[in-house]
C-alpha cells in the first residue's frame, strides 16, 4: 500500500511529506521509502500561526482561519507528493497536522490540540485521510506522545546492546530500548525550540534559525546562565512525560536572561546549544545506551551534534537514522504513514509502557475520500519489526 505522511513539527516552519510502500508481512511491516518533499509555510500563514501560539491569547476566528489554512497548505503537499512520488497511486494520506497546544497539568495530559483540516487533504487527493493521532491515547490515560514511540521500537527491535532513537525538532524526544525493563520514549526538553527563538530575537526576525551552528559555534557557553536553565522542574521528573512550547517558547527564555543582561549574542546561542546537548545526554544517561539513532532537524547542526558527541559517553555511538534507511530529515513523516497504515487496518498504534495510557489503542480519525471507502481485513496481530528496504 502507497501511503503519504504528513508532518509539521514544533519548530511550525514547513510541512513535510514522505512517501512510502508500506507491506504487512506476518510480524514484520516492510517499509520501502519512495521519497520525500517538503514546502515552506507561507509567510502570511507561519505568522499567523506565530501569533497564534501560547503563549499569545487567541480568538476562535483565529483558529478557524489557522485549521483551514493549514489544512490547505497540507492538501497542496500531498497532491504533489501523490503525484511526485507516487505517479498518482497513493492509496492513503496521514496527517499528523500542526500543534498548537499540548494541555497538561501537574505532569498529566489533559488534551492536545492539531490543526489541519483533513477534509482539504482528501478533496485535494481523492484518497482517504488518518489524522488526529493523538487524542485517543489521551483519553487513555497517555501522554499522546511521542507516538512515534512504537515506530522507534518496531525499528530498533534486535540492535545488539541497549539502541536508543532521538528526534531533535522544536523539542527533543527519545525512545530507548531497555534489555532489562520495558522500553521508554518522552520528550527530553527543548530541541531547536529556544534557539530559534534566541535567533529570532537577536536579528530581530532575520533569521529563524542558526544556520549550521555558525553563531554558537563562535561564542563561549556562560556557566552561569546554563546551570541556571538546568534547574527548570521538567528535566528531573519522571517518565512518562510531554511537553512543548506552552513551555519553552520565547517568554520563558526572556524571563530567564532577565538575570544576565549584556550577555554576548554569541555566547547565549553556545550555551542554549549546550543546553539541548546536556539534557539529552541527562535523559539518555540513566539507560547506559550503547547507540543514539538520530533525526529531525538538529541533525543539521553540526555544532549540536559535537556537543552531544561530548556530552554522551565515550562508547555510546551516534549516527543518524539514514543508517537505517530512514532519512532523518522524513524520520517522522514516515513514522505516521506507518501509524496511518496501522490504523486503517484496525491495528494499535501507541505503545503505552512509552505513553503510560492503560493499553494498545487504535488511533485517529479517517476521512474518506472521493472513491467509495474499503477497509482491508484486520491482521490476527499487529507487526512486531519494522524493516526498511531500498527501493525497488
Amino acid at each position: 500500500m502507497r501511503v503519504v505522511g504528513l508532518m509539521s513539527g514544533t519548530s511550525h516552519d514547513s510541512v513535510d511529506a514522505a512517501a512510502a510502500d508500506l507491506t504487512l508481512d506476518g510480524d514484520t511491516l516492510r517499509l520501502v521509502p519512495l521519497g520525500m518533499i517538503a514546502a515552506p509555510y507561507e509567510a502570511p500563514l507561519r505568522d499567523a500561526l506565530t501569533a497564534a501560539l501560547p503563549p499569545a491569547p487567541t480568538t476562535l476566528a483565529d483558529v478557524c482561519r489557522l485549521d483551514t489554512g493549514i489544512g490547505q497548505a497540507f492538501a497542496r503537499l500531498a497532491a504533489r507528493a501523490d503525484r511526485e512520488l507516487c505517479d498518482d497511486r497513493a492509496e492513503l494520506i496521514a496527517s499528523h497536522g500542526q500543534t498548537v497546544y499540548h494541555w497538561t497539568d501537574a505532569g498529566q495530559v489533559l488534551g492536545t490540540l492539531q490543526l489541519g483540516r483533513p477534509a482539504w487533504i482528501a478533496e485535494a487527493t481523492g484518497c482517504p485521510v488518518v489524522s488526529d493521532f493523538r487524542p485517543a491515547d489521551v483519553a487513555a490515560g497517555g501522554q499522546g506522545a511521542p507516538l512515534v514511540g512504537l515506530i522507534d521500537l518496531m525499528l530498533l527491535r534486535g540492535r545488539p546492546g541497549a539502541p536508543a532513537a532521538l528526534n531533535i525538532g522544536g523539542i527533543a524526544n527519545l525512545t530507548a530500548v531497555v534489555p532489562t525493563g520495558p522500553p521508554v520514549a518522552f520528550d527530553t526538553g527543548p530541541g531547536n525550540a529556544l534557539l530559534d527563538a534566541a535567533v529570532h530575537d537577536l536579528t530581530g526576525g532575520r533569521r529563524a534559525y542558526d544556520e549550521d551552528g555558525a553563531l554558537a559555534a563562535a561564542g563561549r557557553v556562560h556557566e552561569p546562565l546554563l546551570h541556571h536553565l538546568l534547574a527548570e522542574p521538567y528535566y528531573a521528573r519522571p517518565a512518562p512525560k510531554t511537553t512543548g512550547k506552552e513551555h519553552f517558547h520565547r517568554d520563558y527564555l526572556r524571563t530567564a536572561l532577565a538575570r544576565f543582561p549584556a550577555l554576548a549574542p554569541s555566547d547565549l546561542l553556545a550555551t542554549l546549544t549546550r543546553l539541548t546537548a546536556r539534557t539529552v545526554a541527562d535523559a539518555l544517561r540513566p539507560f547506559a545506551v550503547t547507540e543514539v539513532v538520530a533525526s529531525g532537524g538538529g541533525t543539521c547542526n553540526p555544532v549540536l551534534m559535537e556537543m552531544l558527541r561530548r556530552e554522551l559517553p565515550t562508547k555510546t555511538a551516534l549516527l543518524s537514522s539514514d543508517a537505517l534507511g530512514l532519512p532523518a530529515a522524513a524520520k517522522e513523516a514516515y513514522a505516521f504513514a506507518v501509524l496511518g497504515h496501522l490504523t486503517l487496518h484496525g491495528l494499535p498504534g501507541n505503545a503505552p509502557a512509552c505513553t503510560g495510557a492503560r493499553g494498545p489503542r487504535v488511533l485517529g480519525s479517517l476521512t474518506p475520500g472521493r472513491r467509495p471507502l474499503r477497509l482491508p481485513p484486520t491482521p490476527p496481530h499487529p507487526p512486531h519489526r519494522l524493516i526498511v528496504e531500498p527501493p525497488r
